[in-house]
């Protein structure tokens, strides 16, 4: 169990990120097209699992911006972005700022991903979404970097997240 903070208050998460070092848990998420991806769709590509409570907010939002703004660039990587919210609510927001370097995806079937990754909230305001965190697969799916942002309201640290995928 991790404790991190909302506009100050402790606030607990159901685990702790998976350890640097091993293999990243497999997971099944739900695209805007309401296809199932797993882990495995992603074999062979660097992966930025850019984790957060809800796309609207604006904390949240700004990550989807500005990763997918750092896509552009990135060789052989997949930003995914991942929260409960609902796969129309991912579209309709992508869709509405145009941003194309990202895919989406919702653990609102059974919120199996924050539980195997440990971070979905168990108390506070936020309880059963997701912690603010970023988690760096490499292409032989072993997590590389770890961020649990420790204000949720705070953006996660993009330079630490993409020098980890060099």
């Amino acid at each position: 169990m991790a404790t991190v903070t909302l506009k100050g208050n402790a606030i607990e998460t159901s685990g702790n990120l998976p350890e640097i070092g091993s293999p990243a848990p497999d997971f099944k998420l739900t695209a805007t097209d309401l296809s199932t991806k797993t882990l495995s769709d992603f074999k062979g590509e660097k992966l930025v699992l850019n984790i957060f409570p809800s796309i609207d907010t604006g904390t949240c939002a700004q990550s989807v911006r500005q990763f997918n703004k750092e896509a552009s660039n990135l060789e052989n990587t997949k930003v995914l972005c991942i929260s409960h919210d609902l796969p129309f609510a991912h579209a309709r927001f992508c869709g509405a700022e145009g941003l194309e370097n990202v895919i989406s995806l919702s653990d609102y079937k059974d919120g199996s991903f924050g539980k195997d990754y440990g971070l979905n909230f168990v108390t506070g305001p936020l309880e059963a979404l997701h912690s603010r965190s970023v988690v760096i697969v490499d292409e032989n799916g072993i997590v590389k970097y770890t961020e649990q942002v420790p204000e949720t309201v705070n953006e996660p640290n993009y330079k630490a997240a993409l020098e980890a995928l060099q």
